[in-house]
């Protein structure tokens, strides 16, 4: 019973982790989803948010999870908060920077400024 119990743990953290690390599929302009940070964000997506999940495989406490917010398909004028962990997408314009709590993705953070305001201009 006892290797049931643990074959069936392993198991669903399997599933847990490819569930946070796999690609989004087909997400509708402004979705947001969860990945690891170890997976590169994709093009046409932002990162809004970091912060740390035992299910992305890290022992300590740095910051190992992110959401990332699809743009593509967003209209002209639209104007999104995102973290500066990535660039901005082609068509979109920084118009602010500042500091946010929610941006750091750093083990050593710094009170400098870690997030952008974007627009989008075509």
């Amino acid at each position: 019973m006892t290797h049931f119990r643990t074959t069936s743990m392993a198991l669903a953290g399997a599933a847990a982790m490819f569930a946070l690390t796999a690609a989004p599929a087909q997400a509708a302009p402004g979705d947001v989803t969860t990945s690891c940070s170890s997976v590169l964000t994709p093009t046409g997506y932002v990162d809004v948010s970091w912060g740390y999940s035992s299910s992305c495989g890290t022992q300590s406490f740095s910051p190992n999870i992110k959401q990332i917010k699809q743009l593509t398909g967003l209209p002209v004028g639209t104007v999104v908060q995102a973290c500066a962990s990535t660039y901005q997408p082609a068509g979109w314009i920084q118009t602010g920077s500042y500091y946010s709590s929610s941006c750091v993705y750093s083990s050593t953070p710094s009170f400098n400024n870690n997030a952008w305001q974007l627009k989008r201009v075509s």
